[in-house]
């Protein structure tokens, strides 16, 4: 195993930041991440895939320390995410991959999966996501994505992030007390909040297409591994049940412990990762 390093590459005109794990010459895994979360929640997968796997985690167009959108209307959205993508891949000299996706990662997969990167693709986890997201769990989302939180202290912060991130089920002091560093930027008001842009909410407002994706889901041919927080409310069991039964290609697992999303830490899902992967 190796140590990440942290690296920044202008994308599709967009300085676009990621980690970089284990030797170049190794298969590549893609790993990317949810709505309003950052490529350092995957440090643990990466980190213990680094030996076998050359493993990138970037984080999304306004989020983390990736550069926010010139165009918000235009620019949060999969069309433009696509784009910094393939270009992306196309400077690091990597032609297939694995991909690894939380919750809007998975759905970014998916699209990529069946259209500009079909054939580039060669296994796919989608991590708590579906084709279509029940609207209330949409709304729910949308408002507290929308309306950052503001703290006097880091410490308030990782109280915060413990409750509204309890979904994620247990994780140690180490995991909430990282995801807590690297989610956080200084408001002009010296306030401490979160560090994303609070217009990547765009995704549900102007894009809800990119949400829509029966059809590319339907086509996918490579080996799929779809994960399910018991509890989850984004992705509900009956469309769980309906992605495995139209795509033989799925393998659904339903993890006890977890709303949304599955952190991909454990033994048991770092186990069920590999295997993926060994499908391929």
């Amino acid at each position: 195993m190796t140590k990440g390093v942290s690296r920044f590459l202008t994308a599709a005109g967009r300085e676009v930041h990621f980690m970089e794990w284990g030797a170049s010459n190794k298969d590549v895994i893609i790993m990317w991440h949810g709505l309003a979360r950052t490529g350092r929640d995957f440090d643990e997968l990466a980190e213990e895939m680094s030996s076998q796997y050359h493993v990138i985690c970037p984080d999304t167009l306004g989020r983390g320390l990736t550069q926010w959108a010139v165009n918000p209307d235009t620019e949060y959205c999969f069309d433009f995410y696509h784009k910094i993508i393939l270009d992306l891949l196309d400077q690091l000299g990597i032609d297939q991959c694995h991909w690894v996706g939380t919750s809007m990662g998975g759905l970014i997969g998916t699209s990529l999966a069946a259209g500009p990167m079909k054939g580039r693709i060669k296994t796919l986890l989608i991590n708590d996501i579906g084709p279509e997201i029940p609207q209330d769990a949409v709304d729910r989302i949308a408002q507290y994505v929308g309306n950052p939180p503001e703290f006097d202290t880091i410490l308030e912060m990782e109280t915060y992030l413990k409750t509204a991130y309890a979904p994620f089920g247990d994780n140690t002091d180490a995991f909430w007390r990282r995801m807590t560093e690297t989610s956080y930027r200084r408001a002009d008001n010296k306030k401490i909040t979160v560090h994303y842009d609070p217009q990547i909410v765009n995704q549900f407002t102007l894009h809800k297409s990119d949400l829509d994706l029966w059809d590319a889901y339907d086509s996918l041919d490579i080996p799929v591994l779809l994960l399910r927080g018991v509890t989850s409310d984004v992705l509900p069991a009956a469309v769980a049940d309906d992605m495995a039964t139209r795509n033989k290609n799925t393998q659904l697992e339903v993890l006890e412990g977890f709303g949304h999303a599955p952190t991909l830490c454990s033994e048991t899902e770092i186990k069920l990762v590999k295997q993926l992967l060994a499908r391929a």
